[in-house]
């Protein structure tokens, strides 16, 4: 990020992060201060519960097989690194790509047959660690959990394709624990279209994915909006009859044209829903800059797989998009920018209706600075301490908020049980 060049060499002075060198005619370049967690942050960050809304696990360990239950050299999660950032609650992403959907009868796996097999790998983990994790298949049971000592592994679906459009799907997943269901993923499917797709031919919900909406509220499923397109995301504003979730999503404002991240009026809707927006710590998410570092990657790799007539997982290709990262170094948020997506959703929306959703595991090396993995939780606290926030905030901020609309979505399934 690059700052005018001060005529005013008073005010500049003045300005104790932009140095004596200030002053040159040479546009000076801004250093961001390293945000260092204090005993308060990592003390807040082990007394409070701490619920991130959406860490890859499941499907990281199907590329490269690691006991999480221990340290491990890959990824961002393991026992050891939650329990040092204070992580109490993390929900792990039962993630079936599109293609099982796209394309029927050309994998080893169905999306349900994929998301069965996830779902026991999270069993397994807790088998294997029974006092130091355990499965939460309510509100309650991540207070129980975290009173007990024990982190939470609940679970959410990422991308409604195992659904298979059948609602007794829907049924048999709750049963095994899946708590909310992101309603798409990278593509449309079956339920929705997606955000990131140029096919949206339901131009919203599709006729099943609307009743899945009704359906998943009767049940206490909770809806995630993430991924979704706009003309979805509103559709099921007017169907809900309970408060939803975005669980790894960031804002818009900063990363214009990106219609994966929510939009102000987005916003301000979820909060007249009642929901929670869970920030995501991509990088990709959080700057216009890493964006368009993105975009700009993906068009030439796609220009030099049609020049040379290449498979998209051809090595050639994977060393072109290796060798571009080394001559165009990525350009890393930092935890101020994760802080300047919490601030501008408690402005928008108000302190209830913002949490964290870090897509660890799942956004690849694009991690701020200060916030690579789950162990520095510290840092992002210390952040919200030096923004302002008060201890009761932050507490709102790391989980509280989550478990409010959790604990309401139970509610409404509840009465709707009572009524039938």
């Amino acid at each position: 990020m690059k700052t005018s060049n001060w005529t005013n060499c008073t005010l500049v002075a003045s300005l104790s992060l932009l140095g004596a060198s200030a002053c040159s005619d040479a546009p000076a370049e801004t250093v961001v201060k390293e945000i260092v967690a204090s005993d308060k942050a990592h003390q807040l960050a082990q007394q409070q519960l701490i619920v991130d809304t959406h860490i890859d696990v499941p499907y990281r360990l199907e590329g490269l097989y690691e006991d999480v239950t221990k340290a491990t050299e890959k990824g961002e999660f393991d026992l050891p690194r939650a329990r040092q950032g204070g992580l109490n609650a993390a929900f792990m992403s039962i993630y079936t790509p599109p293609k099982l959907e796209d394309e029927p009868g050309q994998h080893p796996y169905s999306p349900k047959a994929m998301a069965d097999l996830l779902i026991d790998r999270v069993e397994a983990i807790v088998g294997r660690a029974p006092n130091d994790f355990a499965l939460a298949y309510s509100a309650k049971d991540i207070e129980d959990n975290f009173a007990a000592g024990k982190i939470s592994l609940p679970l959410g679906m990422e991308n409604g394709s195992p659904i298979e459009g059948d609602l007794q799907n829907l049924e048999h997943f709750y049963k095994r624990g899946v708590r909310y269901i992101t309603l798409a993923h990278s593509e449309s499917n079956h339920i929705s279209d997606s955000s990131y797709s140029d096919d949206k031919h339901w131009q919203g919900l599709s006729p099943f994915g609307k009743e899945l909406v009704t359906a998943m509220n009767d049940m206490g499923v909770m809806i995630d909006i993430s991924h979704v397109s706009d003309q979805a995301f509103f559709q099921v504003m007017e169907l809900t009859k309970a408060p939803v979730i975005a669980s790894h999503s960031s804002l818009r404002h900063f990363t214009p044209g990106m219609e994966r991240n929510m939009s102000d009026e987005m916003l301000t809707a979820l909060k007249d829903n009642g929901g929670v927006i869970q920030i995501n710590f991509g990088s990709f998410f959080l700057t216009n800059e890493a964006y368009q570092w993105n975009l700009t990657k993906d068009e030439k790799t796609e220009d030099f797989i049609k020049e040379h007539g290449l498979d998209k997982n051809d090595d050639k290709v994977k060393a072109f998009a290796k060798n571009y990262r080394t001559e165009n170094p990525y350009p890393f948020a930092t935890i101020q920018d994760v802080l300047d997506h919490i601030d501008r959703a408690v402005e928008i929306a108000g302190i209830d209706y913002v949490g964290i959703g870090s897509d660890y595991d799942g956004v690849g090396d694009s991690l701020p600075t200060g916030l690579k993995d789950v162990s520095t939780f510290p840092n992002l606290v210390e952040g919200l301490i030096q923004r302002g926030y008060s201890d009761e905030d932050i507490a709102k901020i790391l989980g509280q908020n989550l478990m409010r609309v959790w604990q309401q979505v139970e509610e409404v399934a509840a009465k709707t049980s009572e009524q039938a």
